[in-house]
């Protein structure tokens, strides 16, 4: 024990007389509030944000259709940098489904690979966005719909601005049609960020029942499945009529450059190529124009334009080993239905005892419709006219490929829920104690 030294006092509970003694009624230290009309340091005002996101969207998603019809154009002599540029915002508008006039009609066939392209990188503006006004991880559904609300105004600039500056010379495209037009798909894609990063799809899922949000997750497995299997079917198809494709590709007589970009916008429709395949497999099929059906049982198409992607087209209907195609949606509902009972199962855990049907069943017949949605959204806006002529009416209708795959793809999914369910039912009960067996 230390002495008491006048340097030195003591102090109760050993405190020395040099320490800093703590006031703790004094109040803690405020920082001061923004002035109102200005942005908390490290925030952004939306106008600005929002612009700065939509047209680096814009940007991106633009350079790329430059880049490849300017590779097509290279060989021609007439072509210019303004009327490839001009052509380029042509496609651009095409993209994200402003239908263009021309002098042989109204052009509004989107290569859904630019749309792809294009909402994926709204989306992330949608992020950005959130980001900027310190709405990240806030779940307010509010914050999430301002930020991407002010993304869709800011692109719907852009869109109207493009078509505007595309009608000073060739196909022509109306501005508030493309206004419109932009609002909405710049509206929807940068929601999906904004609810994303300011969580509120983690409240959403936390609300929705349980039946509903399997079934929901299983339709659009399903869909993914047949989709997948249309592009393999597509490319598969391509690939066999590879030489007519090559042909196609040697008589347009540009060049190496040109023949690459015709490659590539050849690529640009690769999606659409295999969502017109998924309707094929289905059983409604497309048409190439009017008069034209491209179906499993009956192909009855006229003269085609010079296209690579049309040299894989079916030359009759299936027979022998291509009926098995026949099988593919159903398959697709099956293995969503598989999965789905597996993951009921693996939730359950292994100490409970094997699930109720209806806890597998319900999801699975709501899965079809979802699937049906789905299919039949994409398969409406992978279509569109190529002028006035015969080529007026090109791709699947859409609501005939939702009705038939709503009910096929739920049949699937009942089918391999309902045999899953009972393969892992029967493992259980051969596998569990005579106790747990014969509880009731």
């Amino acid at each position: 024990m230390s002495p008491v030294t006048p340097d030195r006092p003591s102090r109760p509970g050993g405190v020395r007389a040099g320490d800093r003694s703590v006031d703790r009624a004094t109040p803690a230290r405020r920082v001061p509030a923004p002035r109102a009309g200005r942005s908390p340091r490290g925030r952004a005002p939306l106008p600005v944000a929002a612009g700065v996101a939509a047209g680096w969207a814009a940007l991106t998603s633009y350079l790329p259709v430059a880049v490849v019809l300017g590779l097509v154009q290279l060989g021609t002599d007439s072509a210019t940098l303004a009327s490839t540029l001009r052509t380029a915002l042509a496609g651009w508008l095409l993209g994200h489904g402003v239908p263009l006039h021309t002098d042989s009609g109204p052009l509004g066939l989107a290569p859904l690979a630019l749309t792809v392209l294009a909402l994926w990188r709204l989306s992330r503006a949608g992020v950005h966005v959130s980001r900027a006004i310190g709405a990240r991880d806030t779940r307010s559904p509010r914050r999430a719909l301002l930020a991407a609300g002010a993304v869709g105004i800011a692109y719907a600039l852009f869109g109207a601005l493009a078509a505007v500056l595309v009608g000073a010379g060739g196909p022509n495209a109306s501005p508030i049609r493309a206004g419109a037009t932009f609002a909405v798909v710049g509206t929807l894609a940068a929601l999906v960020g904004a609810i994303r990063i300011t969580a509120v799809t983690r409240v959403l899922v936390a609300r929705m029942p349980g039946p509903v949000r399997d079934g929901v997750r299983t339709g659009l497995v399903a869909g993914l499945v047949l989709l997948g299997a249309g592009a393999g079917a597509a490319g598969l198809a391509v690939a066999t009529g590879g030489g007519d494709a090559a042909d196609m590709i040697g008589a347009y007589r540009t060049g190496v450059a040109g023949q690459a970009g015709i490659t590539l916008v050849s690529v640009a429709y690769a999606p659409n190529a295999a969502i017109w395949s998924a309707s094929y497999l289905l059983g409604p099929g497309f048409a190439v124009g009017t008069d034209t059906a491209v179906r499993t049982s009956e192909v009855s198409v006229g003269a085609l334009p010079a296209v690579p992607l049309l040299a894989g087209l079916p030359r009759g209907p299936v027979d022998g080993f291509g009926a098995l195609l026949l099988a593919v949606p159903v398959l697709a509902g099956m293995v969503g239905g598989c999965l789905l009972a597996r993951r009921v199962a693996r939730l359950a855990g292994p100490e409970r005892a094997p699930q109720r049907w209806a806890e597998v069943l319900a999801p699975a017949a709501l899965a079809g419709p979802v699937a049906g949605v789905l299919l039949g959204l994409v398969a409406a806006v992978s279509g569109g006219p190529l002028g006035a002529g015969r080529l007026a009416q090109v791709g699947p209708v859409g609501w005939q490929v939702g009705a038939v795959a709503a009910v096929v793809i739920g049949v699937g999914a009942l089918l391999g829920a309902a045999a899953t369910r009972a393969l892992s039912g029967s493992g259980r009960a051969r596998g569990a104690p005579d106790g747990i067996r014969n509880a009731p």
